[in-house]
């Protein structure tokens, strides 16, 4: 059986957190996709009616997966990444805490293997409108800062997408965009970035009101990534 007759296999790792949660749910109802397995902390926390692994090499090994979805964190996710590409199963990640030295490994790693990944530090497209958007902007204004806003529990700050905002606008302008960062019960994923010209702003702004707002992005990274030969850093690059 080719892969165009069956399902996806994807392993999710990090599937007890919330957006772990939110994910198995998304990818169990397209038909595109069958859930090869789940990687947790604690078993007893994991989504119902799955297989459930506490090993990334176990989960690799038995799994079988052709996608390994991270939405983990920090502590893990480049060591899950590097173990994921040895096995030559694609990555598709979002997690945060990997540096561009990794991300420049794991291209080159994917690249000698011929094997698809994709880095996505935000899965909404209003959140990668808001990027391009931005990008565009910073030709016309002097000065420009990020706000970003996420709930109490994100670890670390600032967020990816705030950190890609500010590498793309400056590829553009040459200056460093400082950042801003917000934690507070509440919010969920927002980020606006504001430009200052004479005699007037500019304010640029994306809310995520739910983390159903991040499923779109990654059904059609899990499912896009099977097409790929390399590892590609954005999500913008699987839609323009």
């Amino acid at each position: 059986m080719t892969l165009g007759e069956r399902s996806i296999r994807v392993l999710v790792a990090g599937a007890a957190g919330r957006m772990g949660r939110e994910a198995v749910a998304a990818l169990a109802e397209d038909g595109r996709f069958h859930i090869a397995g789940a990687l947790v902390r604690d078993p007893g926390r994991a989504p119902d009616g799955l297989r459930v692994f506490t090993d990334p090499v176990h989960a690799v090994e038995e799994a079988r997966p052709d996608v390994w979805l991270d939405l983990t964190d920090a502590e893990s996710v480049v060591r899950h990444v590097d173990l994921a590409i040895s096995f030559g199963v694609r990555p598709v990640v979002g997690a945060t805490g990997y540096g561009a030295e990794d991300v420049a490994r794991w291209q080159k790693a994917c690249e000698e293997r011929g094997l698809g990944g994709v880095v996505a530090p935000n899965f909404a497209l209003g959140a990668l409108l808001m990027i391009r958007f931005a990008q565009e902007a910073a030709r016309f204004y002097a000065a420009a800062e990020i706000v970003e806003l996420h709930h109490d529990g994100k670890k670390d700050a600032p967020s990816g997408t705030a950190r890609r905002t500010a590498l793309l606008i400056r590829d553009v302008t040459g200056r460093d965009v400082p950042i801003h960062s917000v934690r507070l019960p509440g919010l969920v994923a927002h980020q606006e970035v504001i430009f200052g010209g004479t005699g007037e702003t500019l304010t640029i702004r994306h809310d995520s009101l739910s983390r159903a707002s991040f499923m779109p992005g990654i059904r059609l990274a899990c499912a896009k990534v099977m097409e790929l030969s390399t590892l590609v850093y954005g999500l913008e690059h699987l839609l323009w």
